[in-house]
């Protein structure tokens, strides 16, 4: 059963944007801390961005300046608003709730995954 339900991922070019949306009826996601992840082809599983249960937000280097997590309590959603997109941020993007990430990456509950492919 899938409870965290991602969307909003598809084929952009570079430089270009797109916002994914991360949204559950079996809780309240602003109870808990809320990570993005992600794994590239071939590659292994990176976290992206996350936001604590106070909702400030923690960005990857790699993205730092350019995606931005947030929620809208009101809509039990988190979004991951990605600008200035490079082929680099090919990969699936999971939303998950609950994670550990100092030591390889493992979480409570995942999503199905959504794809973003950043291609001319």
């Amino acid at each position: 059963q899938v409870h965290l339900v991602e969307s909003g991922g598809g084929l952009v070019p570079p430089g270009g944007s797109l916002r994914l949306s991360c949204t559950t009826s079996a809780f309240t996601l602003g109870n808990y801390w809320m990570y993005w992840i992600r794994q590239a082809p071939g590659k292994g599983l990176e976290w992206v961005a996350f936001v604590n249960v106070g909702g400030t937000a923690f960005h990857a280097d790699s993205v730092l300046g350019r995606f931005t997590v947030y929620r809208d309590l009101g809509a039990n959603t988190v979004y991951l608003q990605m600008h200035g997109l490079k082929p680099e941020d090919t990969a699936t993007y999971f939303c998950a709730k609950d994670c550990s990430v100092s030591q390889g990456i493992s979480c409570d509950m995942w999503g199905q995954g959504t794809q973003v492919t950043v291609s001319p």
